[in-house]
């Protein structure tokens, strides 16, 4: 069925669980009556319990709920062919979501998830990415925090690298200077579906250590990793690893890769998250590379478990891109920042603009990233349907 006859713009697939009702929840808050609401749908394996969120939420009486389950690829597919896209926040995508890409594949239908996933992505992009090229479905993983604000954030800053200087930077760093937020019992899920996956298959590990990990065929140069605490000489700050560097810089990485290298093919990027400067930074960093060899403390969160709701508006982040283009002193930075707890008041809204702009989105299918489909087209949806600004600093 041709996508412009489809019953519907979006789907939001999981829409009782814990961030796919925050999804739903964009809608009827942003959208509501207004001219450009999309026509969208409710889905998730129990009518009692969609019929009991759509309720909850204040979404209209009206508001179509449709059933499908991972377990039935047959329901899956009947959803995507009523549908121009699906948004998904139903994982681990490892666990759950091998059935769902299979059938927006066969039926040319755009696809966004929240998947932060490196071993599974490589795997979809192997399967997949030539047949989604034939079908025309845009397969747009990592749609969220990760990896939105940092494959977007780069993107624009060699966008006006290139205005300013007439070339791209060959060097970014990504420098995360604030960030207020938790865990929700899917990021725990996914890290411990990822870790029993490498136990299985340990052809994976070189997957997930590469930065270039999503890029088959292209090996760039070697990264700076910023696995260990060190001092950072261009914001006089100690700076720490970060949690999410790992696929992030993957998802930039592809984002080149996809769109022909306007990066250059010696780019190198990295991320780390900022401290303090002295004595104190430096222990803070030290603290904070701890901390990460156990993320989620002796009792992970559960699957449907996250912030509350004040914790959610409470939450923010503001991260900094400071790129050189490597002659004299040419350097540029831009700044992302979005309001709302990241990994759910702000990635819910994240993954529903990347729906809203799937729709109007023109590049051919594949299985790519939110930079590579939608670049500057997304970047406008968020900075006035999200919250979220992108701006040159000085």
């Amino acid at each position: 069925m041709s996508k412009d006859n489809r019953e519907f713009d979006i789907i939001v697939y999981g829409a009782t669980g814990y961030t796919g009702r925050l999804v739903a929840e964009h809608f009827v808050r942003h959208y509501g009556d207004r001219n450009d609401a999309p026509k969208w749908a409710m889905a998730g394996r129990s009518l009692d319990k969609l019929e009991q969120v759509r309720d909850e939420i204040g979404a209209p009486k009206a508001t179509p709920l449709v059933v499908a389950d991972a377990s039935d690829p047959d329901s899956l597919t009947a959803m995507c062919n009523r549908t121009k896209v699906v948004l998904t926040t139903v994982g681990p995508y490892q666990l759950y979501g091998d059935e769902l890409v299979a059938a927006c594949v066969a039926t040319g239908t755009d696809y966004a998830d929240l998947c932060g996933e490196p071993g599974w992505m490589r795997e979809k992009i192997d399967q997949f990415h030539e047949s989604a090229q034939s079908s025309g479905a845009r397969i747009c993983f990592s749609s969220g925090f990760d990896s939105i604000p940092f494959d977007l954030g780069v993107f624009m800053l060699q966008r006006a690298s290139q205005e300013k200087f007439g070339k791209p930077c060959s060097r970014v760093k990504g420098r995360v200077r604030a960030m207020a937020g938790t865990f929700s019992g899917g990021t725990a899920a996914s890290l411990t579906a990822t870790m029993k996956a490498v136990a299985k298959n340990p052809k994976l590990i070189p997957i997930l250590s590469s930065p270039f990990g999503l890029t088959p065929g292209f090996e760039g140069p070697n990264q700076p990793l910023g696995m260990v605490p060190e001092y950072d000489e261009d914001t006089g700050k100690w700076a720490a690893p970060f949690i999410m560097a790992t696929i992030n810089t993957k998802n930039v990485h592809r984002t080149n890769f996809l769109r022909g290298f306007p990066y250059g093919e010696n780019f190198k990027y990295d991320e780390m998250m900022l401290t303090s400067p002295g004595e104190a930074g430096k222990a803070a960093a030290n603290a904070v590379a701890d901390m990460l060899k156990n993320p989620f403390g002796a009792k992970p969160p559960k699957p449907g478990e996250g912030p509350s709701k004040e914790e959610r508006e409470n939450g923010f982040y503001d991260v900094l891109f400071i790129g050189k283009t490597g002659h004299d002193d040419e350097e540029i930075r831009l700044g992302v920042k979005g309001k709302y707890d990241p990994g759910y008041g702000s990635t819910s809204r994240m993954l529903a603009e990347t729906g809203m702009a799937l729709l109007d989105c023109k590049a051919e299918g594949g299985v790519g990233t939110p930079g590579s489909f939608l670049g500057e087209d997304l970047v406008k949806r968020l900075e006035a349907n999200a919250e979220i600004s992108f701006a040159i600093e000085d």
